[in-house]
């Protein structure tokens, strides 16, 4: 399976570090002409030098946006479609905080539902009439196996994603006669910063070294490790190709068989 991205416009959310990060890097390497956002210019631009560039005709670019500050996000993202369009929409942001229910307040739900969700309605909503006018398109949603069962100590994101796969279920049942298609991946553990960081908070709640709670995920895990952002980015390249053209209002665990565990 050789899968060719040529001429194909991508917009891949979060994509500096991690997971985002990997699948931008693996569109690229297809041939897709990369658009990566985040809100920070210094490490876009960094990440931007590393994508690889295949032949004259492929170019890539990097928009500055905060999907912490929605109004403000709302702002920028409508000047980049009205200017742009894209083949191929990889809706990525960073999660919210960690913490348990008891310790969250009303408020901390309706900022994550602008992170998490908001965000994700409305790049999707500016991205579909060219992607139904053309008869093509492609949308991935970067999710979490919390949408199956609930991750300890990640109240906000195990409400929020739940409502985001949902909704693009439904929309994808909408777009489908269009060619359209709308999947979305369950990620499980990866070896990122956003899973340091997590391992990090944890240590500080419970004690436990860091190592000991890093040790005690990758034993969960039938493959006994972490995922690598590679990997994340060939299934990426997949759902974005044509060989998935059949393959929509999916969720696709990606987890080294966690998921088969609960």
């Amino acid at each position: 399976m050789n899968i060719q991205l040529f001429s194909k416009k991508v917009l891949v959310g979060a994509a500096t570090q991690g997971i985002g990060a990997g699948i931008a890097l693996e569109l690229a390497k297809c041939g897709a002409n990369v658009t990566i956002m985040a809100r920070n210019e210094e490490k876009l631009k960094h990440m931007m030098a590393s994508l690889p560039v295949l032949s004259p005709d492929q170019k890539h670019q990097y928009l500055v946006a905060d999907f912490s500050d929605f109004e403000a996000y709302k702002m920028i993202i409508s000047h980049y479609f009205t200017h742009h369009s894209v083949d191929i929409l990889v809706n990525n942001t960073n999660g919210p905080e960690p913490g348990l229910a008891l310790e969250k307040e009303v408020d901390d739900y309706q900022k994550a539902f602008d992170l998490l969700f908001k965000t994700v309605c409305e790049t999707t909503l500016l991205a579909l009439p060219h992607m139904i006018r053309q008869k093509y398109g492609r949308i991935i949603n970067v999710s979490s196996l919390s949408v199956k069962e609930p991750i300890d100590n990640l109240t906000l994101s195990n409400s929020i994603r739940s409502a985001v796969i949902a909704w693009a279920k439904t929309l994808s049942i909408e777009v489908a006669q269009h060619q359209v298609t709308i999947n979305n991946i369950l990620t499980g553990y990866f070896d990122t910063e956003r899973i340091q960081n997590l391992i990090r908070h944890e240590s500080q709640q419970t004690g436990k070294s860091e190592e000991e709670i890093r040790k005690g995920r990758e034993n969960k895990i039938p493959m006994k490790r972490l995922g690598k952002t590679e990997e994340y980015g060939h299934l990426a390249a997949f759902l974005a190709s044509e060989y998935s053209s059949y393959l929509t209002g999916t969720s696709i665990p990606l987890d080294g068989g966690l998921n088969n565990t609960y």
